[in-house]
């Protein structure tokens, strides 16, 4: 078996593999060509986040099993083309936690108490101590805007210092917030409360630009930011208007929408401290990622076992051509559930009715807590660790299972239950083979669970339809399909659009404005 390295990992990690009887070649800096020549000659691909597979490299891989990431991050990596090739894609989540909460930490001081600007007026000479007043952290009210991993970590380090931690996170049950100390709140009242805040989300639709001009205008006047998890979590021009207005006494950012930035007026300013993306940049954390992955990397090419794999769950061999069309419906099923549901969840339930329920369903409820949880955390959650990471949020899971299955063979449901409402997806297989969401709560439908979709509340009268579609078309977005549903003539109605493209803020807000359009929401599976 042959493994090819193609950023740079410790050589701790190296040795892991070659000590396992693999074949290790170390090429790094390789242009996408390069890359694309020669990836055909190896089992295994080992990347940190410079090196891009993407679905022409992935197809030009004939003997690729698996591609590991030393770290947590996979945009660099195409997840659907791997899994269309049978490709293992497989990441080390947790192993840059510390590092980067620490890393966070030092960007609040750095910001509060100004350092990188005082150290640089020294190194020119000057002694301006009236210029470089600073905050203390003390008794001030830090806003952690998603309390994964990291943002626990992070949390647990602002209390030590005497803050006052509040926070943000869909998944926190009221009784884990509770545990670690923090009150938990939706994020415009942590914005109104908080004198630092801080985020901790991967980039998805529902976080992007989720600091804004709208946001930022209803903070405290002198509000700290920091950014030490993706770029474009924050809207960089509208941030840098409220520095210059005042309104912003400073912002600490690790990462930025374009990397690395050009002609960024962030970068330079004299109440910005700016980092390139050191978040994870310690020798410990290096050297955790890099023995992690290889060892994961030894178990599956060795061993066969898969661990901390995104797309693609331990099942035995004997059952995976039976499970993996039921496995990826559930996927699909939790996904779509949890970017309908509102509130924090506290509870799920999986129902298994018809054949299905005679199949080994434990692989299914596993992909149904991942597509669940996996809007928010992206990365962070994996097969291996959904099940930890549902209870660690305080989501209780269950399972039922019937050989009755009403008007269909087989049908998986999930009931996800909140603080607000109760949410119900159902879906089945068509031909045995693909997805099709059937029920939407009181709603019968017939969806095929792929792309960027919109699920559009209405009344249903006329031109609802028409008008929907003459707004995305006016607006260059190609409507792929469209399904609806109703409980009854003129009641409530529910319409799910495909589409080519995704979706602005703008295009939105105008569909939400035709008339008897009564909420919409954009689901991305």
């Amino acid at each position: 078996m042959k493994v090819l390295v193609s950023d740079n990992i410790s050589p701790k990690g190296i040795e892991i593999l070659r000590s396992a009887g693999l074949s290790v070649d170390v090429k790094t800096g390789l242009k996408p060509d390069e890359l694309k020549a020669i990836i055909g000659e190896y089992h295994a691909l080992v990347v940190r986040s410079a090196t891009k597979a993407t679905a022409d490299i992935i197809e030009a891989a004939k003997n690729l099993k698996v591609i590991g990431r030393a770290g947590s991050g996979l945009d660099n990596v195409d997840k659907t083309a791997a899994s269309k090739h049978g490709i293992v894609v497989m990441n080390t989540p947790g192993g840059n936690t510390i590092t980067t909460a620490e890393h966070t930490i030092a960007m609040i001081f750095s910001i509060a108490r100004k350092i990188p600007q005082a150290n640089s007026s020294m190194a020119a000479g000057q002694w301006e101590k009236k210029k470089f007043m600073g905050s203390e952290l003390f008794n001030k009210t830090l806003g952690v805007i998603g309390l994964g991993n990291i943002g626990t970590e992070v949390a647990k380090r602002a209390q030590g210092l005497g803050m006052v931690v509040i926070a943000y996170d869909p998944f926190l049950s009221e009784e884990k917030a509770k545990s670690l100390g923090v009150e938990k709140m939706e994020i415009p009242e942590l914005i109104k409360r908080a004198d630092f805040i801080t985020v901790h989300t991967p980039l998805t639709n529902e976080t992007k630009n989720v600091i804004n001009k709208k946001s930022i205008s209803t903070m405290k006047d002198g509000v700290y930011i920091i950014n030490c998890a993706r770029g474009g979590i924050i809207n960089e021009k509208e941030l840098y208007e409220a520095l210059e207005s005042g309104k912003v006494a400073g912002a600490a950012l690790d990462v930025f929408e374009k990397e690395p930035p050009e002609n960024n007026p962030l970068v330079g300013h004299e109440r910005v401290v700016c980092t390139p993306h050191l978040g994870a940049s310690t020798q410990e954390a290096q050297e955790n990622v890099a023995i992690a992955v290889s060892e994961q990397i030894v178990d599956y090419l060795v061993h066969g076992t898969i661990r901390n794999a995104v797309n693609f769950p331990s099942i035995p061999a004997d059952q995976v051509v039976a499970l993996k069309p039921y496995i990826s419906l559930a996927e699909k099923i939790g996904g779509f559930a949890s970017q309908i549901a509102e509130g924090a969840i506290t509870e799920i339930t999986l129902e298994y009715r018809g054949d299905v329920s005679n199949l080994n369903i434990a692989p299914m409820t596993i992909a149904a807590v991942k597509g669940l949880l996996s809007p928010i955390l992206l990365e962070t959650v994996n097969f291996v660790n959904a099940s930890v990471i549902a209870q660690e949020r305080g989501i209780e899971v269950k399972e039922t299972k019937s050989s009755d299955a009403g008007d269909y063979h087989n049908i998986i449901t999930m009931k996800v239950k909140s603080k607000k409402k109760e949410t119900v997806v159902s879906g089945t297989l068509f031909s045995k083979k693909d997805p099709r969401i059937v029920k939407i709560n009181d709603f019968t439908v017939e969806i095929v669970p792929e792309g960027q979709m919109l699920v559009i509340y209405n009344n249903d009268k006329p031109g609802v339809i028409g008008n929907t579609g003459m707004t995305l078309g006016k607006n260059n977005i190609n409507i792929a399909r469209m399904h609806f549903g109703r409980k009854n003539a003129g009641g409530m109605a529910i319409s799910v659009v495909n589409i080519d493209s995704p979706v602005t803020e703008k295009v939105l807000e105008e569909i939400k404005a035709l008339p008897n359009i009564l909420d919409i929401k954009v689901i991305n599976l």
